[in-house]
């Protein structure tokens, strides 16, 4: 069994053939696929393309390249979506969200403070209901990290992780796992394949960020959920280990940082 622990479905590069992609995962021993929100004008999309197949469980989130547009009342949005999602088994996280210093606007000045501001309430959000977290983390470690030592959430995940040992240990610390995914697969990523070869691999889950990051192979074709195990196949490779072995571990450790995919883990 592999899990695709972050996969944009509902993106328009995938043009309404999400179930034949779900599918198509399927067949390649994608057993479950997890679909974060990016903001109030997805929620329902988010929803409603997991409702559709037991495969796909669902986040809700305000991305921080959408903040720009964002208003206050988009939080008060999310909290109550949140609470009515609750008792659907295949409502899961609060996410995407976190912090985006790579790009410029968003790095300085009042967007910045608007980055961190949400983000803050957020985590509240995530800490309230008991929820883990599904976190964007670009140029932003250290004060995702400074954010999460003070408002203290169940763990999650950073997706899409290039940080450096010393902030993977500290994700780690505060219970997160590190999603590794397409950018593995270039050979010339030597930090980010220095940390998937090193790094516990209990601390390790997979993921494609669908449509983004492709693979070698593919790019510049837009990703898909299907390329989870060849990705996987990478990090074996890296590992030196049988690819069953880390479909099975990153599995298991997909289940330890989002408890709420557990009851239907068997569907």
């Amino acid at each position: 069994m592999w899990i695709d622990t972050h996969c944009h479905l509902d993106a328009a590069e995938f043009g309404g053939r999400q179930m034949q992609l779900v599918a198509q995962a399927a067949e390649q021993g994608v057993s479950r696929i997890v679909v974060p929100a990016v903001g109030p004008g997805n929620f329902a999309t988010v929803a409603g393309l997991t409702a559709s197949d037991a495969r796909c469980v669902y986040a809700l989130g305000i991305h921080p390249l959408y903040i720009a547009e964002a208003q206050e009342d988009d939080l008060v949005r999310l909290r109550a979506a949140v609470a009515q999602a609750m008792p659907v088994p295949r409502f899961v996280a609060i996410g995407e969200i976190g912090l985006d210093f790579f790009v410029p606007e968003l790095r300085d000045g009042p967007l910045r403070e608007k980055q961190e501001f949400f983000f803050s309430e957020q985590l509240k959000i995530a800490r309230d209901f008991e929820l883990p977290v599904l976190l964007h983390v670009r140029r932003a470690q250290d004060v995702v990290l400074k954010h999460l030592r003070r408002i203290g959430v169940r763990g999650g995940i950073a997706h899409a992780f290039n940080g450096s040992f010393q902030q993977a240990q500290r994700f780690i610390e505060l219970g997160f796992r590190l999603g590794f995914g397409g950018a593995m697969t270039y050979p010339r990523a030597l930090q980010i394949r220095r940390l998937a070869s090193q790094l516990p691999l209990e601390a390790i889950v997979l993921e494609t960020d669908a449509p983004d990051i492709a693979p070698s192979w593919l790019h510049p074709q837009p990703n898909r959920p299907d390329q989870i195990p060849r990705i996987g196949a990478v990090l074996a490779e890296l590992r030196g280990l049988p690819p069953t072995v880390v479909a099975g571990r990153t599995s298991a450790n997909a289940v330890a940082a989002i408890p709420r995919l557990e009851p239907v883990a068997t569907i």
